[in-house]
């Protein structure tokens, strides 16, 4: 089964303590560093340290901006700041969907057009560190199937770049709409905007279903709360399967849509095929788990392609819009669907051409099968001018070596 990454913002939840929880689990420091660096902002460092709430002992997380930050960004700055790095292409995806997001909500908020809208706090070097880290831990941690119980927002009056605001802030609220929130909480900010964007953009929100945790991370918070430690926990889990017509919580039958997969499928006879190569990309940019074309004749005889993705519910809304702005269809249609998967796990294994990481397929606590990310294996190929297939066995190789 795919990994399930479980948040219980206890304290509240915002983009410095995500980053500090998936450090707190296991995220590799290095590698998310390297990552971050690659948005070519400069200027800025990680500060990590050991933090007690209430004696649970966890991570939190600076970013220390050093020198004078520009006054504000606006959406197309920060959108080119993401095109020009080289950040993997979901995490790219992933993170052009939260300051897009953010922008909608500002745009409703502040009713401006949102290509007027400029970034204060959200616009910030640390907050762009924040949300970019927060899309690559999810690419090291094999992109997890995320749910969140649902938070408090917190009570009170904050000061912004716009003068005071309610607590909650309009734009969390917008961000947050059609999401189970809890009024009320502790007395400030439980609830960021970057928190607010995390939670809708990846996670779904409610009931928590039945798991099995395996590591453990606490990203602790700035502030202190006097009524509750002001911590976001994250376990790394196994989802527990549910009985058939069962609910999370135990009432009436899911529907559809509450964690299932969908197929989303659109019949092209006029759209060129280098289209349809470039949104089988778009859809896995996305967040799509998988997508495909397949020849089939379609009416009066005409040749055409089956163009198809699978998704999460989630990440629906996204694919689908990227199989509309990439192709000539004036459809999408879409069915939900059951499957039988394997569980899978991700480690990181040295070759001699560098670390690679290996999904690794489970049943039944038997190993099945291995494979190496082709991503990591392309990269430590042009680094050191050799075929993909030699880091692939290479990683391989190492893999058996360890077992």
């Amino acid at each position: 089964m795919q990994p399930l990454l479980v948040l219980e913002p206890i304290g509240g939840i915002a983009g410095d303590m995500f980053l500090a929880a998936a450090l707190d689990l296991g995220v590799d420091r290095a590698r998310l560093e390297e990552a971050l660096r690659s948005l070519g902002v400069p200027g800025w460092r990680l500060e990590v340290q050991r933090r007690s709430a209430s004696a649970i002992l966890g991570t939190h997380v600076d970013v220390v901006v050093e020198g004078q930050e520009p006054p504000a960004r606006s959406l197309s700055e920060i959108l080119g700041i993401l095109d020009a790095s080289a950040l993997a292409p979901r995490v790219k995806a992933a993170a052009r969907g939260l300051f897009e997001r953010i922008g909608r909500a500002e745009a409703k908020v502040h009713g401006v057009p949102v290509e007027e809208v400029h970034f204060h706090e959200v616009g910030a070097v640390d907050s762009i560190v924040d949300l970019c880290g927060a899309a690559v831990a999810l690419d090291l941690l094999g992109w997890p199937r995320v749910v969140s119980a649902p938070p408090e927002l917190g009570r009170g009056i904050a000061r912004t770049a716009h003068g005071p605001v309610p607590i909650p802030p309009p734009a969390v609220l917008e961000l947050l709409a059609g999401t189970p929130v809890r009024p009320g909480g502790p007395p400030g900010e439980a609830v960021t905007p970057t928190g607010a964007a995390l939670l809708a953009e990846f996670a779904q929100v409610g009931p928590l279903p039945p798991f099995v945790p395996r590591r453990i991370g606490h990203g602790v918070g700035t502030v202190t709360w006097p009524d509750r430690p002001n911590v976001l926990r994250m376990t790394l889990a196994e989802e527990v399967p549910l009985a058939p017509g069962a609910s999370p919580a135990g009432g009436a039958p899911a529907e559809a849509g509450a964690g299932a997969l969908w197929v989303l499928e659109a019949n092209l006879d006029d759209c060129p095929g280098q289209l349809v190569a470039r949104a089988i990309e778009a859809a896995l940019e996305a967040g799509a788990l998988d997508a495909w074309a397949a020849p089939l004749t379609m009416k009066k005889g005409r040749p055409g392609m089956l163009l198809g993705a699978l998704c999460e519910e989630p990440r629906r809304a996204a694919v689908t819009q990227a199989l509309f702005a990439e192709t000539t269809t004036l459809g999408v249609r879409r069915h939900a669907v059951e499957r039988d998967a394997l569980e899978r796990t991700f480690e990181q294994v040295e070759t001699p051409y560098g670390v690679v990481r290996v999904k690794v397929a489970w049943q039944a606590g038997r190993e099945l099968g291995a494979h190496p990310e082709y991503d990591d294996c392309l990269a430590r190929a042009r680094e050191r001018g050799v075929p993909v297939r030699e880091v692939m066995s290479a990683a391989i190789a190492a893999h058996r070596a360890g077992r």
